[in-house]
């Protein structure tokens, strides 16, 4: 399916870890830890925010990576604390769960506000997501989703938010993946998730438009018009995905020279090592080996369409259960380890 499988997210399996990841938050405590070395291990190793004037997202200091820092500190595993760090330390997307939008919306706003920070969104829930694959699910129908959309926004409020909108939900409109008979729909959900959110005081929007390896631009073009990229802040690319920086960056300007001039942000979460080219083309995005994370998150990005830098896919949890891997979404410390490991 033109490699756009991949947008992979804590939904799921990993729910009821994002629910009580801003849970934690909110009641500013860390979970219960153990000495085996797995998450649980709270705050203790110092996470701490980044510099504001070139990383203005919010880092969660009690995040699965940052649990598994305090639990490779406290059993003793410095170099491997050392490792996941690298990750523990980066702003990455909050992927909201379907259960109580509002709640956890609000729990990551407000914990960002208070640390001066912008909070990272990343919004999946489109019905019929993913086409029956490892993601399967999203909102039982459009009134659901609206709904959904609504007790986000009420959580977002007027603090700040960046979104990312509804990873795959247009390139599996463009694919075939997803069936003829619920195109109309998807559009006018997303169209009206764009003009929900936008409407927010302080709160910025890019719908999903694929990446580097799926296809063509020029496929992409009216499907991003229909779904409101217009009203959108721009668009995201590389989402879950592998394609190169330089990839992306070349595939986002020629998309955004289509549709207006449209700014853009990429996902450099895992791209360091660019995408995996062995084993089966069609599972190539599933937790391919030899990876490595990618540039920091940033606004100082190399290009001024490009507003930037995002880590959207969270590094060490899983695209799904292949290669050994655990339900989509849920932490898989050794994948971690692998990616900060060749990293630079």
């Amino acid at each position: 399916m033109y490699g756009t499988r991949g947008a992979r997210s804590p939904v799921r399996g990993g729910i009821l870890a994002v629910a009580l990841g801003a849970a934690l938050t909110i009641a500013g405590c860390s979970s219960g830890g153990g000495d085996d070395g797995g998450p649980g291990g709270g705050t203790s190793a110092g996470v701490t925010q980044r510099p504001e004037r070139t990383d203005p997202f919010w880092v969660n200091p009690d995040g699965n990576a940052a649990q598994q820092l305090a639990a490779y500190a406290k059993a003793g595993k410095d170099d491997e604390a050392e490792q996941i760090r690298k990750i523990a330390e980066q702003p990455t997307g909050e992927w909201i769960g379907p259960e109580s939008p509002e709640r956890e919306a609000r729990g990551f706003t407000e914990a960002a506000d208070r640390a001066g920070r912008t909070a990272l969104l990343v919004l999946y829930n489109i019905p019929h997501r993913d086409c029956g694959q490892y993601s399967q699910g999203g909102a039982a129908d459009g009134d659901a989703y609206r709904n959904w959309i609504d007790g986000v926004a009420r959580g977002i409020g007027d603090r700040p938010a960046t979104v990312v909108l509804e990873p795959d939900a247009l390139l599996h409109l463009v694919d075939g993946c997803t069936p003829e008979e619920f195109h109309e729909e998807r559009y006018d959900l997303l169209k009206g998730a764009v003009g929900a959110l936008t409407s927010l005081k302080n709160t910025k929007v890019y719908l999903d438009a694929g990446n580097a390896g799926w296809g063509h631009p020029d496929q992409v073009v009216e499907p991003l018009r229909s779904a409101g990229v217009d009203g959108a802040d721009g668009f995201a690319v590389n989402v879950s995905n592998f394609y190169s920086t330089q990839e992306s960056l070349d595939y986002g300007k020629e998309l955004s020279a289509k549709v207006g001039d449209k700014h853009f942000v990429i996902d450099t979460s895992r791209n360091g090592n660019g995408p995996y080219t062995g084993g089966d083309p069609d599972e190539r995005w599933c937790n391919p080996p030899g990876r490595a994370l990618g540039e920091p998150p940033t606004t100082s990005t190399a290009d001024p369409l490009v507003d930037a830098y995002l880590w959207v896919k969270r590094p060490g949890e899983s695209d799904g259960e292949c290669k050994g891997g655990p339900k989509a979404g849920q932490w898989w410390p050794d994948y971690a380890l692998n990616l900060a490991k060749a990293s630079k």
